[in-house]
């Protein structure tokens, strides 16, 4: 059987962490979601190299996710995939400076979730996706 790639969600909204979960889950993925940036950063590095993609939301109670995104890339190599509700023209593009592979905004369609969450893992050297 073939080993199903690994997503962490890190997201503190409840219903958006189920929405984007389901999603993910649908599209073949093994969820992991955690709800504050300390727990991201810790299920990051348990997971290590099986991760294939991380979902990040940039309004975390603890830290900013644009903070927390740097010290993710200091522990995986995996897709950073912004999910947030800051949409002006300067905070994508600090988000791409901070490291995201991709940005979508609050409210996103879960056809565009699934779809960018499926590129961004095909893109990747190994892909099976």
């Amino acid at each position: 059987m073939e080993e199903q790639h690994v997503c962490l969600v890190i997201e503190d909204d409840p219903d958006v962490c189920g929405l984007i979960t389901a999603v993910l889950s649908r599209a073949g993925f093994k969820v992991l979601a955690v709800g504050t940036g300390a727990e991201g950063k810790a299920a990051a590095a348990a997971a290590g190299s099986r991760l294939a993609l991380i979902t990040l939301d940039l309004g975390l109670p603890d830290i900013d996710g644009r903070d927390l995104s740097l010290e993710l890339r200091k522990l995986t190599p995996a897709p950073l995939l912004f999910l947030t509700a800051r949409a002006e023209d300067d905070d994508v593009l600090a988000g791409l400076s901070a490291g995201a592979a991709a940005y979508l905004t609050k409210p996103f369609l879960p056809s565009t979730l699934r779809e960018t969450a499926l590129e961004l893992c095909r893109l990747q050297p190994g892909a099976r996706l």
